[in-house]
């Protein structure tokens, strides 16, 4: 499978063959070159530095680096305080921990000041696998994209999330940085475009027949499913829409136009994600039927990473089934 996949792949971006990586190793590279080129950057971290990837900073820049304890409320807090005096901080923990245990720390004190902290929320979604449904955290983007001045960004894989971190230092108030644990493939390379707020089209076709708006690691998938579509006769555009907020509504509202269904992916519980959020916008913009591809409505728990994406839902067939329902809800 994976070598048919490779073949996916190479149609778009010209690779031979494909690597697997996960999206918080892009963590960890980008934020040591981010502090490369600003001193202002630094890293605290709640007593998971080596599953976050914050060791590789605190190896680099060691003076630079600030380790909390299990006090996600003092990540918080600390950071902000950081800000305050100038600072650019990554605080990095388990998305279950943080945004999930600090969200009010969070709220008050970064958000409410539009502060330039960077929360990296870690290990976000069911494919944390083993390590149950106390860490698949599946609310994150949810709690994250409702508070005001917050940008919310989920990259696609480890090259993306490398380009993210870099890009989340020059904007000037909060981000919320979303990455996994398990390894993806890496279907993007140092060329492929990316612009935090700006979506990129990733597979076209004439007369779509459908829109599949896909965010992070499920965006290859979509890809997957996209290809199998098209072998059987049908139709749709690919939006990797890694920006959750502020949305690229225009991109959105395009491919909408042109296709007049969407399908949305995302490893996060359906409501309040970035399904909702796509579906707010084309609500008041260009109506359209909408399938929601996620976790419904329910807690995850242990299993292998790709066998829960399966068990939730959020698979090549659910996808594909997906696309198939929304076509057909479009009527004659």
């Amino acid at each position: 499978m994976i070598q048919k996949d490779a073949k996916i792949v190479e149609h778009w971006f010209g690779l031979e063959k494909l690597e697997s990586a996960s999206t918080r190793d892009g963590f960890g590279k980008g934020v040591v070159e981010a502090g490369e080129k600003d001193e202002r950057v630094v890293v605290l971290c709640a007593d998971l530095a080596e599953s976050t990837r914050a060791l590789w900073f605190q190896e680099k820049f060691p003076e630079r680096y600030i380790e909390l304890g299990v006090a996600e409320q003092n990540l918080a807090t600390v950071g902000a305080g950081l800000a305050n005096y100038g600072k650019i901080p990554f605080i990095t923990s388990y998305a279950a921990f943080s945004p999930g245990r600090n969200n009010e720390q969070i709220r008050t004190t970064i958000s409410l000041n539009n502060l330039p902290v960077k929360i990296c929320g870690m290990h976000a979604g069911v494919s944390v696998g083993p390590d149950g449904a106390t860490h698949q955290q599946l609310e994150d983007i949810a709690l994250m994209r409702v508070q005001p001045n917050m940008t919310v960004v989920y990259p696609s894989d480890v090259e993306e999330a490398r380009k993210a971190t870099i890009a989340s230092v020059s904007i000037n108030g909060p981000v919320y940085l979303r990455f996994a644990r398990s390894n993806t493939p890496v279907f993007t390379t140092k060329n492929s475009p990316f612009e935090i707020g700006k979506a990129e089209l990733v597979w076209k076709a004439k007369k779509p027949e459908a829109t599949i708006v896909a965010c992070g690691p499920l965006l290859y998938k979509a890809l997957v499913a996209a290809k199998e579509l098209s072998e059987e006769g049908i139709r749709v555009l690919v939006l990797n829409n890694h920006t959750i907020k502020p949305m690229d509504k225009e991109a959105v509202v395009r491919c909408a136009q042109q296709s007049d269904a969407v399908v949305t992916i995302e490893e996060h519980q359906i409501m309040g994600g970035m399904g909702s959020a796509v579906a707010e916008v084309l609500a008041q913009k260009y109506p359209v039927p909408i399938e929601f591809v996620g976790v419904n409505d329910s807690f995850g728990q242990s299993g292998e990473p790709d066998e829960l994406v399966e068990h939730y839902g959020m698979g090549v067939p659910h996808i594909k089934d997906a696309v198939k329902r929304v076509i057909q809800r479009k009527g004659p």
